[in-house]
């Protein structure tokens, strides 16, 4: 595991590079889900395929920006699903963006996920890895190398609220939800990235990240493997909890196919236990 993440380190130095100094227009092609591609998605598309390829325990990658699975080493021990470059469309306002990596021995749903590993890409370029039974780790580059910060912990109740999705299209428990929270005294940050929200909400002690369906998205945007589960585990790891709008644990997915999608909502105990009443799955 310690390979895989030191090739994670390797590849968030050569992929800021990539967002300080290329071209930040889009390229001629789509990814899988029918979306144009940025060409510092398929920079940093292709800069995590070269560094993984030739590290002889992984077995597959798995990509946002490519349909299906790449295999690489048959004898390998982990499959890694990852998302090149998440918000990349807010790169050429300069605002923060990052690298996600779910890490899976065996079949890929989340009680296989061993590991995962994020990176965000702002004034600084900042890393948290995380291993089940342990507090994620956050790190923070200087000269190349990343230096141990600190353990994460969640606290009990936070201050931010994140909601994702247009608001026309929420559902109405879900606009009384946010509404209540911000009639709380919760504090609006959401950038329109899910990876410098998520961070932010981790480093600041708590809140609420929501993406729920929606009337033109109702089984949700964001996508398990890539996404979803990576940093399900990682709120879990800290302390808090991460579930679908049924009120299941997000690490009790099981995608049917690399790309499928689903409602999600990370947080601290109190705003998730609150979302539960106000879904009515409370358990």
């Amino acid at each position: 595991m310690q390979t895989i993440f030191d090739t994670i380190k390797k590849v968030a130095i050569k992929i800021d590079h990539a967002i300080k100094t290329e071209d930040l227009g889009y390229s001629d092609s789509e990814n899988s889900s029918g979306e144009d591609q940025l060409k510092l998605d398929v920079k940093s598309d292709y800069i995590i395929e070269e560094a993984f390829k030739d590290i002889s325990i992984v077995k597959a990658l798995v990509s946002e920006e490519k349909e299906g699975i790449l295999a690489l080493h048959e004898d390998g021990n982990y499959t890694i699903c990852y998302d090149p470059l998440d918000g990349s469309s807010l790169a050429d306002v300069n605002l923060s963006v990052g690298s996600i990596f779910g890490i899976y021995a065996g079949e890929l749903k989340g009680e296989n996920l061993v590991a995962s590993a994020y990176v965000v890409y702002g004034p600084r370029i900042e890393l948290v890895l995380a291993v089940k039974g342990e507090k994620p780790q956050h790190y923070r580059a200087q000269d190349g190398l990343f230096n141990f910060i600190s353990e994460i912990t969640l606290d009990e109740k936070g201050k931010l609220n994140a909601p994702g999705g247009t608001q026309q299209n929420w559902a109405d428990h879900h606009k009384t939800f946010v509404d209540g929270l911000f009639a709380e005294g919760y504090r609006l940050r959401y950038s329109g990235g899910m990876v410098p929200d998520l961070h932010q909400i981790l480093l600041k002690g708590g809140g609420i990240f929501s993406y729920p369906g929606t009337t033109d998205k109702p089984n949700g945007k964001l996508r398990q493997l890539f996404e979803v589960i990576p940093f399900a585990f990682i709120y879990e790891q800290a302390g808090g909890q991460s579930i679908n709008d049924k009120g299941l644990r997000l690490m009790d997915l099981v995608p049917t196919h690399p790309h499928d999608t689903s409602p999600c909502f990370f947080g601290s105990n109190y705003e998730v236990n609150a979302l539960k009443a106000a879904y009515g799955v409370e358990n």
